[in-house]
């Protein structure tokens, strides 16, 4: 199967990249951040607002490629404050209620814009 570049309409676009890319069974999701599909910034400031915008987005998008929150198999999280995790936390239990995806969650000074949070990106399996 060739390279299936995924660009929902549900999400925020994009000019610089793609919000994920489909090879065969895998996905690969680019970073999402809390912006809503009009490309506003949720939550400034907010670290359980932008949770929730990237979390949605990060379904939008999977589910766009043709897959659920359940295909996802790895996740890597990135915020700016190790103060955020324990919310961080709580939101993602919410869109993966059973069988998490393993993770790796890191502490770094700036994301892309100050105004970002949180950054999460993924790796889907399709069945």
């Amino acid at each position: 199967m060739a390279k299936q570049v995924i660009r929902p309409t549900t999400v925020h676009p994009v000019k610089a990249y793609s919000h994920a890319i489909r090879n065969g069974n895998t996905i690969h999701i680019a970073g999402q951040v809390a912006l809503d599909p009009q490309g506003n910034l949720v939550g400034k400031g907010d670290i359980a607002a932008q949770a929730e915008q990237v979390f949605a987005n990060l379904k939008a998008v999977v589910e766009a490629a043709g897959g659920a929150m359940g295909n996802i198999a790895k996740i890597t999280t990135y915020t700016t404050s190790l103060a955020h995790r324990p919310i961080i936390a709580d939101v993602r239990a919410r869109y993966f209620p059973a069988d998490p995806p393993a993770s790796t969650f890191l502490v770094i000074s700036s994301l892309a814009d100050p105004g970002y949070l949180l950054e999460v990106e993924a790796v889907a399996v399709l069945d």
